[in-house]
């Protein structure tokens, strides 16, 4: 049986000039996966993202709050911290806080993430070392997607949005990621996107379902109260080629998986 693998990804908003901007990476286009897409920070749920050394370093939510967020009856905790630490190693923002309550800025973990990115360290060192504690409050769940059947390789990814901690801008990592920007969700969909900007469909969609609101909070607010379905799209073979087809499209639950074949690709990636 195919293995769907565990992943989480975060939307970080910050308030721009006249609406809201999200931080987005450019994969290295080398990579396999949607390589040279503009993506949210985000990636494969570790193991040791449920390891009781690095839970302990979390606040304000445990596993309890955070599997009932998800619907599941435990391991939610997983998701969140994923989150947290793929925001941290990919774009250089940490969600939290040191013990005191002072939020370090990206200056002061450069030399920590560092050595994460270098395999020097691991996240529970970097979180000890540095005094650091993930505030799993801050991490606000939006939406579910499951990569289609026929995909060689399959992620069920929770999608959750976040306030960017003040004076954290962000940055990539100059390995899987190789630029960043923050931009304005309906620049990001419209003709006005800039020259190269690509983005696969989960990404488009949920640009999309943000790109209606003017502030952060409102974001926020609609992500805390709506209701949450898995969209599991499905790969079909049409006129066009091959397209990915979503639940609430017409022909969706009558539609026939179809698989890539080599050399073949999505007309809506």
């Amino acid at each position: 049986m195919q293995q769907v693998r565990e992943a989480a990804t975060v939307m970080l908003l910050r308030q721009g000039v006249s609406n809201i901007e999200v931080l987005m990476l450019r994969r290295n286009l080398n990579l396999e996966f949607v390589g040279g897409a503009y993506v949210f920070p985000g990636g494969k749920v570790d193991k040791a993202d449920r390891d009781p050394e690095v839970i302990g370093r979390s606040l304000n939510l445990g596993d309890l709050e955070c599997s009932k967020a998800l619907g599941l009856s435990s391991g939610g905790v997983g998701y969140f911290v994923a989150a947290i630490r793929e925001c941290f190693e990919e774009a250089g923002i940490f969600i939290g806080s040191r013990s005191d309550g002072t939020v370090p800025t990206e200056e002061d973990l450069s030399g920590a993430r560092e050595d994460l990115l270098l395999k020097r360290s691991d996240f529970a060192d970097v979180l000890a070392k540095e005094d650091l504690y993930m505030d799993l409050s801050q991490l606000v769940y939006f939406a579910h997607w499951i990569t289609p059947e026929a995909q060689p390789k399959r992620y069920d990814t929770r999608f959750f949005v976040a306030t960017a901690p003040l004076g954290q801008l962000g940055m990539h990592d100059d390995s899987e990621t190789v630029s960043h920007l923050w931009i304005d969700p309906n620049e990001a969909l419209s003709g006005a996107k800039p020259k190269g900007f690509e983005i696969v469909l989960p990404t488009r969609q949920n640009l999309m379902a943000i790109a209606k609101y003017k502030t952060v909070n409102e974001v926020l607010e609609a992500a805390a109260h709506s209701e949450k379905t898995v969209v599991v799209p499905k790969l079909t073979r049409g006129s066009g080629g091959l397209e990915l087809l979503l639940p609430w499209e017409e022909g969706y639950d009558e539609a026939i998986s179809a698989h890539l074949e080599p050399g073949e690709s999505l007309q809506n990636p």
